[in-house]
């Protein structure tokens, strides 16, 4: 059975990351591209701009960050599709760049594929 999984872009990449995506709109501080071992960097999956600065990482934030986030995403179906495809294929790592580990976009994105059908 594959995996789906998430992983901070400063993790060493790992052969059992399998499939590598980059989900942040932004580039990460001091990662090169050949460093980050990336088999896609999707643009099209992060929360917007604006919903982004508005979290700002605060944890009072991060419930109704959740719920915004997911509204957004719910727009993006054909997309999470795809996405789940590759997971259905092979594992999948989810890779961002937000230094907290418990409260980020990457653990609602996914909450949201691992629900995908």
């Amino acid at each position: 059975m594959h995996t789906i999984k998430i992983k901070r872009v400063y993790e060493k990449p790992e052969k059992v990351d399998g499939y590598r995506i980059l989900i942040d709109k932004l580039w990460p501080r001091g990662i090169k591209k050949e460093d980050a071992h990336l088999d896609e960097w999707n643009k099209e999956l992060p929360p917007s701009t604006e919903l982004r600065k508005w979290f700002d990482h605060k944890e009072e934030r991060f419930e109704m960050f959740t719920l915004r986030y997911k509204e957004e995403l719910s727009g993006k179906e054909e997309e999470l599709k795809r996405v789940k495809a590759i997971a259905d294929q092979q594992n999948l790592t989810l890779v961002y760049a937000a230094k907290d580990p418990k409260i980020n976009h990457a653990i609602i994105l996914l909450d949201v594929l691992k629900k995908v059908k």
